[in-house]
């Protein structure tokens, strides 16, 4: 009987990141330009990018932002800042970062599309914690990350913008 209520006490917390969430980017011009799918796991969340018409060849920002808001004509301003409920600095390279915002830069190929698979391990999602990213939005930036300048990794304008349902 003991064994039975450990595997089920082991079971609720993977179904609880068992979920997917779906979000649509639309363009600082306020154009459709792709979408991501979200899905929480055990080990975080993973977010599938297939994104078009971005500037080619270059490397950008990524993270999620704290409100779920992509107004495109306050140049998603609307979305707030990093989203960072534990306090920590922005950074990769940033002691006592990062924030569970921050992700890698994500580079657009040539033809501007921008296909990728992004695993933040800091993040969670539908469990209604702390680091839930449901509600909140997912922002492409329109220069790479530094990844330590304060308070955003000077990564430039906002340039797509995806509200995670």
């Amino acid at each position: 009987m003991g064994g039975l209520l450990v595997a089920a006490g082991l079971a609720v917390p993977a179904a609880a990141q068992d979920t997917t969430r779906n979000a649509s980017f639309v363009s600082a011009g306020g154009e459709e330009i792709g979408s991501a799918t979200l899905t929480g796991t055990p080990n975080g969340v993973l977010i599938e990018l297939d994104l078009m018409n971005l500037p080619p060849e270059s490397w950008h920002g990524f993270h999620i932002h704290e409100t779920g808001e992509c107004n495109a004509e306050d140049g998603f301003q609307s979305a707030g800042g990093h989203f960072a409920p534990t306090g920590s600095e922005h950074g990769l390279k940033v002691e006592g970062g990062p924030h569970v915002g921050d992700m890698a830069n994500q580079y657009v190929s040539a033809d501007g599309m921008l296909k990728a698979e992004v695993h933040n391990p800091r993040a969670t999602l539908g469990d209604g914690g702390e680091a839930d990213l449901s509600g909140r939005a997912l922002m492409l930036h329109g220069g790479a990350d530094d990844y330590e300048s304060q308070p955003s990794g000077d990564a430039g304008d906002r340039i797509a913008c995806a509200v995670i349902e």
